[in-house]
């Protein structure tokens, strides 16, 4: 038996499932959304992509409506003769040659005319941020402020930014989609791209990304964007120009196991250790850092929450004992000096993340982990357990390197030294 066609109920159908997509675009929240104008460069792009959705709607809904309006008024009828052919008919192929030009032309001007104005120069007073990618994590520097960072952006509302993009290695891709398009990092070449948060932004709080596949640790190659009033700006600027500061907090091991953040140990009773290799105990300005409350109540989609590895072990009651002066020694002796810069102090490796002010930072491993004693401890025992193919080597005494294969001895660091070693980095405020 052939069934019969029911144009109303493949209608109601369609509708059905048109109305349910609506519906699921609409909720739910999506905190890496690009649609958004919290910057200049955001807005042009999100309008020019209303544009195209503008006009590519009526040529789908013209297409479309001619098609079936084709199907059903030239089907073919019992006793139907042959159609007309209109092949060759001139006046017909010019107008269906016209027709895509113009709509061209439409889709082309806004295009181009935001091509002019994301390629164009940024302002000259800008904000200048080199950034450089590596094999799988973020090195910021501020030429015009003197300073260097890892994996955390700070910049100013209501003034310009202009980003100069290199890479040391692979191809990567910067990204931080709710400021503004992706831009590729070249081998041999440097990119450029700016934008401004928007002047009445409230300090806020992003996720960036790398967008270009780079290697096995691709999706782990994060960073976080802080968006703050140039007041706050210049606090923290002035804080990040100094030396570190060498404080070793008071961990109780109440604060220890929960896992207390750096900026957290900042507030607890704090012991000035003086030695030649750190910076005086002193401030000089205030230690300035975007607010943990805000963090996890507002923008706690920046909070990391990759779990910590199978397999790999490692004492935590030690954390409560570690002692920053003995981390520092232990530093000082490590392989560690090998790889990383600390402002104030003779190690000045440009090879790794540079650590002057770590102690203020949230995240470890490009965004991967909350920078608690914890995720640190587990992250110097062995990087590449903790993120795959991560160059940092293994350190901890009698593991076994999943990269190199070769089980650590020589110069390898037990869970108490790591414990002061964790002491250590989280005093440099």
């Amino acid at each position: 038996m052939v069934g019969t066609f029911r144009p109303r109920r493949v209608a109601s159908a369609a509708l059905l499932g048109a109305l349910a997509l609506g519906l699921a675009a609409c909720g739910g929240e999506y905190p890496n959304s690009t649609f958004n104008h919290y910057s200049e460069y955001n807005t042009a792009i999100d309008a020019l992509w209303d544009k195209l959705l503008f006009w590519g709607t009526l040529v789908f809904i013209g297409v479309e409506a001619g098609l079936v309006y084709t199907i059903f008024r030239y089907r073919r009828r019992p006793g139907g003769g042959t159609p007309k052919q209109v092949h060759g008919n001139t006046a017909l192929e010019i107008t269906w040659t016209a027709i895509p030009a113009v709509i061209l032309v439409f889709i082309a001007i806004p295009t181009v005319s935001t091509i002019f104005k994301t390629q164009a120069k940024a302002a000259p007073d800008a904000l200048q941020v080199e950034v450089i990618g590596h094999q799988w994590w973020w090195e910021f520097k501020y030429p015009q402020l003197g300073i260097t960072t890892a994996n955390e952006l700070y910049l100013p509302n209501g003034r310009t930014v202009n980003f100069q993009l290199k890479t040391v290695d692979v191809l990567h891709s910067f990204w931080i989609p709710q400021m503004g398009g992706k831009r590729d990092l070249v081998s041999n070449r440097t990119n450029y791209l700016w934008f401004t948060p928007n002047a009445d932004l409230p300090s806020s709080a992003w996720n960036g990304f790398c967008a270009e596949f780079c290697g096995a640790s691709h999706a782990n190659m994060r960073f976080r964007v802080y968006t703050v009033t140039p007041a706050e700006f210049e606090q923290w600027a002035a804080h990040q120009k100094q030396p570190a500061v060498f404080k070793a907090p008071v961990v109780t091991p109440a604060a220890a196991n929960a896992g207390t953040t750096p900026v957290q140990l900042a507030s607890l009773q704090q012991a000035a250790v003086g030695d030649s290799t750190a910076a005086p105990a002193a401030p000089e300005v205030p230690v300035w850092a975007f607010p943990k409350e805000r963090l996890d109540a507002e923008f706690a989609y920046t909070v990391p929450t990759a779990k910590l590895p199978v397999g790999l072990k490692f004492d935590e009651s030690l954390l409560a004992q570690g002692d920053a002066e003995r981390g520092r020694q232990t530093f000082s002796r490590s392989s560690c000096i090998g790889c990383h810069a600390i402002g104030g102090t003779p190690f000045t490796s440009p090879i790794g993340p540079n650590l002057t002010h770590v102690g203020t930072r949230y995240t470890i491993a490009a965004g991967l982990y909350p920078n608690d004693a914890k995720h640190l401890a587990y992250w110097i025992k062995s990087a590449p357990h903790m993120k795959p193919g991560s160059i940092m080597p293994t350190i901890g005494k009698g593991l076994t390197d999943p990269v190199r294969k070769n089980v650590i001895n020589v110069g390898g660091l037990t869970d108490a030294e790591i414990a002061d070693i964790v002491a250590y980095l989280q005093a440099l405020k």
